[in-house]
């Protein structure tokens, strides 16, 4: 910051340097960068780009999904436009590929050809509405939908089917990249080396708290972006301050193992939260990967009732008594989710279990009823 900070029409060695080490970690064919200051401005971004690309206007997204705050991301996030203006007619809701709640579960021989069937079928009303897609717009790991991990093979056959049907495959990544799945630098390679979406997010842990994000996408996209000879310009997206904390982070993920640390505290924690369960008959589900994990809270498991005052109640004492921020998600908000820092240590892991066993077990023993004051 001592050094330089100018706005992009300036050019600098340093977006050069960072686009070549991001380029490094994703698939060849994602090689153009759009940088910008925030996840919400990369998926803006990306709904233009798609639409630019393909003529087209409609949009399907997940169920309880969220990206963003902008105007145009509300509408294309039922988590937020559920409460208000409610659904335009160019978006459509694919059903979210939930194995714990959703209509195809843990015991289903395929949920990920099943989910994607879903859309397919999808796709098949829009047509005859008379309306053509222009993209599936798809966290790589639902977070808000409750720390989903999409089934095996589901994002290869959505592509396909939206691919066919005129439309690109978008995936945020603005809170599961960079390593935070631990086997692998983003979310979307955990449904196999052989998929690639064709525009990906980034934001979040991009600049560890400096605003920084991207967009990346296909020499072909760009074109099409290009092509109408509307320039394109973000005066701090890009920056050489912003890029040089961007490599600073990529420099960290390195050095310190960041990704190595979040599979083997990630895995930790999830066997210390699996026995847990044993323990606490109100844990239906633990699930997530690396240090992308959820606890899902019920009152009875098997009709899966969501524990939403309860899922609160141990927020706040965590908070309260233990001084350990959590949150809850899911569309019932009964999911306690684990997104800790990629520097999480195995003491952690152990002290914030030993916590929740502590609040679980006092509100068994007490037999608690929660009223809404409780919480």
């Amino acid at each position: 910051m001592d050094l330089l900070n100018t706005n992009t029409r300036f050019l600098h060695d340093n977006i050069v340097v960072y686009a070549e080490r991001l380029a490094a970690a994703l698939p060849e064919k994602l090689g153009v960068f759009y940088f910008v200051n925030s996840g919400s401005e990369a998926n803006d971004l990306a709904l233009r780009l798609a639409q630019q690309y393909t003529q087209h206007k409609d949009v399907i997204v997940l169920d309880h999904a969220y990206h963003g705050h902008l105007m145009s991301l509300i509408d294309i996030s039922p988590y937020k436009f559920r409460k208000l203006a409610g659904q335009k007619d160019w978006v459509h809701v694919a059903p979210l590929p939930d194995t714990y709640r959703g209509k195809y579960r843990e015991d289903h021989p395929n949920p990920g050809q099943a989910y994607a069937d879903t859309v397919k079928d999808l796709i098949g009303e829009v047509h005859m509405k008379g309306r053509k897609i222009c993209a599936f717009f798809a966290e790589s790991l639902p977070s808000v939908g409750g720390q989903i991990v999409l089934p095996r093979g589901y994002s290869a056959k959505v592509a396909e089917y939206v691919r066919s049907a005129g439309g690109v495959f978008v995936a945020d990544e603005v809170q599961t990249g960079f390593g935070r799945v631990g086997s692998h630098f983003w979310g979307f390679q955990l449904q196999g080396e052989d998929f690639c979406p064709d525009i990906v997010t980034l934001g979040k842990p991009m600049g560890n708290g400096h605003p920084l994000a991207c967009v990346a996408t296909t020499a072909e996209i760009a074109g099409a972006f290009t092509a109408n000879s509307v320039e394109y310009f973000n005066t701090f997206g890009g920056n050489p301050v912003s890029c040089a904390i961007g490599l600073a982070v990529l420099d960290v993920i390195e050095e310190e193992d960041l990704r190595g640390n979040a599979t083997r505290v990630g895995a930790h924690l999830k066997v210390l939260l699996t026995e847990l369960q044993t323990r606490h008959e109100i844990i239906g589900d633990v699930r997530g990967v690396g240090l992308f994990l959820g606890i899902e809270l019920v009152t009875d498991r098997e009709k899966r009732t969501p524990a939403t005052q309860t899922a609160a109640l141990v927020a706040k004492r965590l908070k309260e008594e233990d001084c350990i921020c959590i949150s809850t998600d899911g569309p019932w908000e009964s999911v306690l989710k684990f997104k800790p820092p990629m520097c999480f240590s195995m003491e952690d892991a152990e002290l914030v279990v030993q916590c929740i066993d502590r609040i679980l077990t006092d509100i068994k023993a007490k037999d608690l009823k929660l009223e809404k004051e409780d919480v």
